[in-house]
């Protein structure tokens, strides 16, 4: 049982480091930080297709990451 809980949880963080690092960057300098964190905080600037499967991905790897995480620890 350990080992297989092991071995999904190096899977699942394989796969998170990959969503993270295709996921596309949020600002562009200076001028994304001062307009784009303003779209992005008042929700105008919203993921879209491959961005938007990346982050639901990414969410749910992360949530994967920590109950196997969890369940490791217990199970020692």
């Amino acid at each position: 049982m350990l080992g297989v809980a092991i071995t999904l949880l190096i899977i699942d963080a394989i796969i998170l480091i990959v969503f993270v690092l295709l996921q596309s960057g949020k600002s562009a300098g200076l001028s994304g930080a001062i307009s784009g964190g303003a779209e992005q905080l008042f929700g105008k600037q919203k993921a879209r297709g491959l961005d938007l499967v990346l982050h639901r991905g990414t969410i749910i790897t992360g949530v994967l990451f920590f109950v196997l995480t969890f369940a490791i620890a217990y199970i020692i």
